[in-house]
């Protein structure tokens, strides 16, 4: 039987119950980066006395007083542990790794003008740690390893972007060989809440009365709540057959609405007017986009769209003739165009101000009455 074929006509991995069922019978997860914004998230989903998880973490992170923090919030929980650990260190992994039937892949180097300016870190934590985590998961026996990657590996401008499409690509490519771990990745858009996002530093200039900075008016980006990107990696990990990258569907929104609503809803926290507080253009920084890509041109012709999802397929499939690429459920075989923020409908005000109250970054109206938010001028 090839890989993927099992089970396929009688269930929907796409569904809530295939999912469950994985992760029901999972008996030990690995979270690298555990005490980065997603990292955290991951483990405090898969402990939730509520989710179906039942088997041991083991949290695994270089921030040793991140650690620390972990282990103090979850001191009374027996089934999590967390260590201090590098992935660059693939003796270190295998030791790790013992025992794991799933490996969440979070660690690397994010921050692009961190990166550039230590382009040799970067490779050392964003390729040279994944070729870490491929060969000490291979060698020990892990059934599936997730890769968390970003928006900014497609068509990239920077060391970030091309260090985590380089990252991608050795995911891909360890599926190659086929028989032994399934590999994958996912792609995601910003974050909203999370360390250094925009809506983060948003709420940190209103604070101080502003002015709030911004490229352009024109920019638009996907956004996606925590529990969202939760969700997109313990969804994708069942449905995955090897060397796929996900995508979810996420609404798009103007960085120009979301300043304007976020000013409106806590300027007067913080004692000020919201007409008080500027909004300024500072023009476009190096390596940076007006719009926001999650798939390329050239990946259309071999991504499909799944229900909340698109699925890139591996681009030489040749090399994984023993994998079956059949998603039940599936919507369209293959896309017609890019996935790109500029082309997508954005949120307009009112939907963008009800997504923010929703995942609780501003706060939400304690009457009946509260000012309607208007369209933004551009």
């Amino acid at each position: 039987m090839k890989r993927g074929e099992g089970g396929q006509n009688t269930s929907d991995p796409t569904g809530p119950d295939a999912i469950s069922e994985y992760w029901k019978q999972a008996r030990k997860v690995v979270v690298t980066g555990c005490c980065g914004t997603l990292g955290r998230r991951l483990v405090r989903r898969l402990l939730d006395p509520e989710y179906v998880f039942r088997g041991a973490i083991l949290g695994i992170d270089n921030n040793e007083d991140g650690i620390f923090r972990m282990e103090a919030r979850w001191t009374d929980e027996p089934r999590a542990r967390f260590l201090l650990g590098d992935v660059r260190d693939q003796s270190s992994l295998r030791r790790l790794f013992a025992g794991a039937d799933t490996v969440l892949h979070c660690a690397a180097y994010k921050h692009v003008y961190q990166c550039e300016k230590a382009p040799f870190e970067a490779m050392r934590t964003n390729i040279l740690g994944v070729e870490s985590v491929i060969q000490a998961a291979s060698e020990v026996g892990v059934s599936r390893v997730l890769f968390t990657s970003s928006d900014k590996a497609v068509n990239p401008t920077n060391v970030m972007g091309t260090s985590k499409l380089m990252g991608e690509r050795l995911i891909t490519a360890a599926n190659a060989n086929g028989g032994g771990a399934v590999f994958a990745s996912t792609r995601f858009g910003n974050v909203l809440g999370s360390r250094g996002s925009v809506t983060e530093i948003f709420a940190s200039q209103i604070a101080r009365g502003g002015p709030l900075t911004l490229t352009s008016s024109e920019m638009t980006r996907f956004v996606m709540s925590i529990d969202e990107a939760v969700r997109l990696v313990l969804s994708s990990v069942p449905l995955a057959r090897g060397g796929e990258v996900f995508i979810t569907k996420m609404p798009v929104v103007s960085i120009h609405d979301l300043a304007r609503v976020m000013i409106q809803a806590l300027a007067s926290g913080h004692g000020y007017r919201p007409e008080s507080i500027e909004v300024i253009e500072t023009g476009p920084r190096p390596g940076e986009k007006l719009m926001e890509e999650l798939m390329t041109e050239s990946e259309t012709m071999r991504t499909c769209e799944l229900r909340d999802f698109f699925v890139v397929l591996p681009a030489f499939r040749p090399l994984y003739q023993g994998i079956v690429y059949d998603y039940p459920q599936i919507i369209r075989h293959r896309v017609d165009r890019p996935y790109v923020s500029r082309d997508e409908p954005r949120l307009d005000p009112g939907a963008l101000r009800r997504l923010l109250e929703e995942i609780e970054l501003i706060p939400a109206p304690s009457r009946k009455g509260a000012p309607e938010v208007k369209p933004c001028a551009s």
